[in-house]
């Protein structure tokens, strides 16, 4: 139950309506509220004459239908805008970035209020009387309508701007690398974790199925350990976050296999339609690569793009180059409890690199920037098993360029950044600051 919990609260924290049902009904109660403080003849006389609306009941709701029909206007304009906003970014940057549009707290605050302050309109229209009717003008509420629908014209006006710097490449690059980041400072550890059992450990365990069907959001493997060890078994998770579960097809090891496993698995995780988690670090990676990967298809042709990519993908491994990825081993007791699949140092390079990489066959300047990347990432890392890494990836990019780099002049500037990285990795960094530097 905690598990669904935690989902659903970021689900609601990532959703577009939130805010801006909550800025409706707070017009629509803030309207009832004023309308009955109005009825209360609570306000100062002084206060009426030189601060408060005092006009008469036919222009309070000419007033106040001009406020309601301009600002549902407004908010037409402004779902058109967005919509718009959300077609340019699916055609040029990919349909998984979309969320960071309908989550940009910047459109869900213009829409909501907008849409605020007609409500409050109406409730306040609602309450006039003439002289035949009963005579009665909300004269607070009338003003607050004012001030109201003047903030609506600078939330207008801040909706425009702000939409038009969001829908630039480069800051909505920045938006997903400041998500990277953050997701990089949540799922990392300082210091390394116990590695997980050999493969030999887990001889003989029965295999659990799922009868469910999609991607792995988020497991309570605090919860599930406990279990384990309460029943004294040992769970492996054959699939970890972001991976997709196949109905029928195995989900965990469980050694031995006690009743209720299946459940007890099911139980506490969530599966979702479709790969969009704040725990998943390949994610947000796969967005970037998303970019990158369209801006160098032929219908666009833009490796300026690319290039931006592969520099913050570049300044990513630099950052995780002072911590660790956890393995996702628990203990209960002492003993091993439950082994969960995390993403490793190869898989998150491979994530980042590899499709790009294939873009980029045959684009001698985004190859050129990947093996510059490669080279002060391996100029931050200090961990063997990771420069190896890097190294492979280094190879692959000179392997490619051999390939298909037609021309001899950039064939030879892609070799010397290889060999700008192979120095590095051989003698040092040192070599590659002191050394020569090719643009």
């Amino acid at each position: 139950m905690l598990v669904r919990l935690r989902t659903l609260a970021d689900r609601l924290a990532g959703s577009f309506w939130p805010i801006p049902g909550l800025l409706v009904a707070l017009g629509l109660f803030g309207g009832y509220g004023l309308v009955q403080l109005d009825h209360g003849d609570l306000l100062p006389q002084a206060l009426l004459q030189h601060w408060v609306y005092d006009g008469g009941a036919a222009g309070a709701r000419s007033l106040l239908s001009a406020i309601a029909s301009s600002t549902i206007t407004v908010a037409g304009t402004v779902f058109s805008i967005t919509i718009a906003a959300l077609s340019l970014a699916a055609g040029q940057m990919g349909p998984r970035l979309l969320h960071n549009f309908t989550r940009d707290r910047g459109n869900q605050v213009t829409l909501g209020v907008l849409l605020g302050t007609f409500s409050y309109a109406l409730i306040a229209l609602r309450s006039i009387r003439t002289e035949e009717e009963g005579n009665f003008v909300p004269h607070l509420g009338l003003t607050v309508g004012i001030a109201l629908g003047i903030a609506c014209v600078g939330t207008m006006v801040y909706f425009i701007g702000h939409m038009a710097s969001r829908i630039n490449v480069d800051t909505v690059l920045e938006l997903v690398t400041e998500d990277l980041d953050d997701a990089i400072e949540r799922l990392t550890v300082d210091k390394r974790e116990t590695e997980p059992p050999s493969a030999e450990f887990w001889l003989g365990a029965r295999m659990v199925t799922d009868t469910r069907r999609g991607y792995l959001e988020r497991i309570d493997d605090e919860g599930l350990a406990s279990w384990a060890a309460e029943h004294g078994c040992v769970i492996r998770l054959l699939v970890g976050i972001g991976d997709f579960v196949s109905p029928g097809a195995p989900i965990a090891l469980t050694k031995p296999a006690p009743d209720g496993v299946e459940e007890a698995i099911r139980e506490r995780s969530v599966i979702a339609k479709e790969r969009n988690s704040s725990l998943d670090l390949r994610f947000a990676v796969r967005q970037l690569v998303e970019v990158a990967v369209r801006a160098l298809s032929p219908g666009i042709n833009d490796p300026h793009t690319a290039i931006s990519v592969v520099d913050r993908l570049g300044a990513t491994l630099c950052s995780l180059s002072q911590r660790h990825l956890p393995t996702g081993v628990f203990h209960r007791g002492g003993r091993l409890a439950l082994y969960v699949p995390s993403i490793q140092y190869d898989q998150l390079v491979n994530t980042m690199f590899h499709m790009i990489r294939q873009s980029a066959a045959g684009t001698p300047a985004v190859l050129i920037q990947l093996l510059r990347a490669l080279t002060q990432v391996a100029s931050c890392e200090r961990d063997t098993a990771r420069m190896h890494v890097l190294n492979r990836h280094a190879e692959l990019v000179l392997a490619d360029a051999r390939r298909s780099v037609a021309s001899p002049n950039d064939l030879e500037d892609i070799e010397r950044r290889y060999f700008d990285f192979a120095q590095v990795i051989k003698v040092g960094p040192e070599h590659y600051l002191a050394g020569p530097r090719y643009g």
